[in-house]
């Protein structure tokens, strides 16, 4: 790494130094920090990991009176390869400090190295971390929220007076996989995406993602062709909400997507609870979604935002 110092450190302003990610500074800084503030959170803290070239990462820490403060990451990722991914993160009585800022930029300085220029991230609404990437040329992209639909919301369809059949579906079928990775890459055209079925398989389906069952809406007028999935991460049924990704074939009109998702949806919450997250570019679910929180048959309980400085836009 040519501009991120192993020794000596490198000082900032104010008095920040700055040095390499090493083992122990999760201990070291979650005792500054606290507990995170939500799961988004919490997931965001895990990429502060060491510096890497295989995958590309970069990742740094800033102490203060010799003790970690902050922290910060880019890195890029296999699956959406056209930006690198920044997350900073600075303990409360720091902040506003130009920390982050510099730790930005001493960040971006490594990355010729792997070349890619653009940046996202990603920031709960209304959050601190939102103000610090709309003043550093940000723009937001994107919006995903987490929604929650109340069991026996949704009409359940007549399946025995139409064509429709409901079938439990390994996870491990080809066929799921294929149609998990045109979905995913379909409504990501945002952010550019390069699922393949083997990364579909080892990120969302294998059993180390927690994926525990899948089930499939066919239509046998067509050749028995899968209309839309549902894939669960919860083992058990409970009052709890079950974790759902509920996708559909990208070929679909988009009201034969939003026929199919609500079908689909209708009986996955029709005894137990569901949380689906649900992106702006999934119209045909976010109709859905959208209708039930109006009518208060769904909570969105979590709502983030994701914001990119491209490049070829600076």
């Amino acid at each position: 790494m040519s501009a991120i110092p192993v020794e000596p450190r490198l000082t900032l302003e104010n008095g920040f130094t700055v040095r390499p990610w090493r083992d122990g500074d999760d201990l070291a800084l979650l005792e500054i920090w606290g507990d995170p503030e939500n799961p988004m959170h919490h997931a965001d803290r895990a990429l502060l990991r060491p510096s890497s070239n295989e995958p590309w990462a970069r990742c740094v820490v800033a102490e203060y009176e010799d003790v970690p403060v902050a922290a910060a990451t880019l890195f890029r990722s296999t699956l959406h390869p056209d930006r690198l991914s920044f997350y900073a993160e600075v303990a409360p009585e720091h902040r506003r400090s130009g920390a982050a800022v510099q730790l930005l930029e001493l960040l971006q300085a490594e990355a010729p190295s792997c070349g890619v220029q653009s940046l996202k991230a990603r920031c709960a609404k209304g959050s601190a971390a939102q103000c610090f990437l709309k003043d550093n040329g940000f723009s937001k992209i994107q919006c995903s929220r987490s929604v929650i639909v109340s069991p026996g919301s949704l009409p359940l369809p007549d399946l025995e007076g139409s064509s429709l059949e409901l079938e439990d579906l390994a996870t491990g079928s080809v066929e799921l996989t294929e149609l998990v990775a045109d979905f995913y890459n379909a409504v990501h055209d945002w952010d550019r995406s390069e699922m393949t079925i083997g990364k579909a398989q080892h990120m969302l389906l294998s059993p180390e993602t927690g994926a525990s069952g899948a089930v499939v809406l066919r239509d046998s007028a067509q050749d028995d062709r899968i209309l839309a999935f549902a894939v669960s991460y919860t083992a058990e049924q409970t009052d709890d909400p079950a974790d759902v990704l509920l996708g559909w074939d990208p070929k679909l009109t988009e009201d034969e997507a939003e026929a199919a998702a609500g079908d689909l949806l209708a009986m996955a919450a029709a005894r137990f609870p569901v949380r689906l997250e649900v992106d702006n570019s999934m119209g045909p679910l976010k109709r859905i979604t959208d209708a039930l929180v109006e009518k208060g048959d769904a909570e969105a309980d979590f709502e983030a935002l994701i914001y990119a400085r491209d490049a070829d836009a600076e």
